[in-house]
């Protein structure tokens, strides 16, 4: 008479722990890449709310702020010379901000704080051209 066993057996185990490793080989990058698309969408929401200061700034000074030691004029609070976006994913202090050739009067850049290595800094100038310092595409970081 044979016995019916109830419960898996080890080569069922190891199975089903191969199948969670694959799917988990599968979706980590994509979640990574999800979380890391949200991030970004922070910092460029603080460049944007820095360029519509810089634009307010002008409007009543007809200068605009070059200077990331002059931060606070434009109503961010800074901290040790650095200001930080909503989350802190963000932010932007001595030499972020710039005058270069035909940028329209400043560029400003922003540095992550989470190691995007894709993006890495994101740009924008007056003019609003959109840059990134990282390995991927603009258009990809800058959705």
């Amino acid at each position: 008479m044979r016995h019916s066993s109830s419960g898996f057996t080890l080569m069922e185990m190891m199975i089903v722990v191969a199948i969670i490793a694959i799917l988990g080989m599968v979706t980590y990058p994509s979640y990574s890449e999800h979380v890391a698309k949200g991030y970004r969408s922070e910092g460029q929401a603080f460049l944007n709310d820095l360029v519509a200061r810089q634009e307010r700034f002008f409007a009543q000074n007809n200068t605009y702020v070059t200077d990331a030691a002059n931060l606070a004029d434009l109503g961010v609070m800074v901290t040790a010379g650095v200001a930080k976006s909503l989350n802190g994913k963000y932010q932007i202090g001595v030499g972020n901000i710039v005058v270069l050739p035909n940028d329209g009067g400043y560029t400003m850049t922003v540095a992550p704080l989470f190691g995007d290595t894709k993006c890495g800094n994101l740009t924008l100038n007056a003019r609003g051209v959109r840059n990134i310092t990282g390995t991927g595409a603009v258009g990809d970081c800058w959705r």
